[in-house]
């Protein structure tokens, strides 16, 4: 299926890697412009550049400046037609609720939730001014699932998803649609990494890391993590032109994780 992406100038955050990596090497695949923001690269995101058009922008994204330094740098090439808010980090909160400072809620708040406020905000105008845009939102099943181990994350997601969902109705009139995506336990470093949630809990608990990892996904239907190219289709898929109608919609992709309807 062609989603006529061939041309097209893409933003994704947290590209260096997990899901961000995955969006870019797919967008790269259907043609796409890519522009990378993240604090380092990584081999795997500069071995894009050998397949298509694609740059890294070094950036702190939870600097205030950070994302409208990052929109001027990757417009510096032309306009933007798809944004992709991936950029987001976790610390399980192993301690509970009364150990998290009021430092490390801001910190999760700049990086999981403002940096996706703002990097919108810079590109919002210039795509109102052009007619048309796609904005897609990595969120969380935590947005609605909500977790102790993760409360700051959660709370960070939710505030993301509701924005989501609030953006796209005052931008739609100016063909702007605003998506997200929420998933589940996906098997990126994040998860599954020598400092990810599974190691840091196991640690924490004199457990099996591939115990915890277990845990996570044995209330799901399909038993299994989700994969960052499973989220990085739907995403591309959310920010093409074949289904142009659907804005203000949070997709989940949990593995059946989720039960409400």
């Amino acid at each position: 299926m062609d989603l006529g992406l061939g041309g097209k100038r893409a933003l994704v955050t947290g590209a260096s890697k997990g899901i961000g990596l995955a969006v870019a090497r797919r967008l790269v695949a259907e043609g796409a412009v890519v522009v990378g923001g993240s604090r380092q690269s990584s081999e795997e995101f500069d071995s894009l550049r050998q397949d298509g058009e694609v740059t890294h922008v070094v950036v702190d994204l939870t600097e205030e400046k950070g994302p409208s330094q990052l929109v001027e740098a990757a417009e510096s090439g032309g306009p933007i037609d798809i944004l992709v808010n991936n950029a987001g980090a976790v610390t399980p909160r192993l301690d509970g609720f009364l150990s998290v400072t009021d430092e490390q809620w801001a910190t999760t708040m700049a990086l999981t939730f403002m940096a996706a406020v703002r990097t919108t905000r810079a590109v919002l105008p210039h795509m109102i001014a052009r007619g048309g845009g796609s904005i897609v939102n990595n969120a969380s099943v935590n947005a609605t699932l909500p977790d102790p181990l993760v409360i700051d994350y959660g709370t960070a997601k939710a505030a993301l998803a509701n924005f989501s969902k609030a953006l796209s109705k005052e931008v739609g009139p100016h063909g702007i649609r605003v998506n997200a995506v929420s998933a589940g336990p996906v098997s990126t470093g994040l998860w599954l990494g020598a400092h990810g949630v599974a190691a840091s809990v196991s640690a924490a608990q004199n457990a099996n890391p591939n115990d915890v990892a277990h845990e996570a996904v044995k209330d799901t239907a399909t038993g299994r993590f989700t994969t960052p190219e499973e989220v990085a289709d739907l995403i591309v898929f959310l920010a093409s032109t074949r289904i142009s109608n659907v804005t203000g919609a949070n997709y989940l992709i949990d593995g059946g994780l989720t039960q409400s309807l």
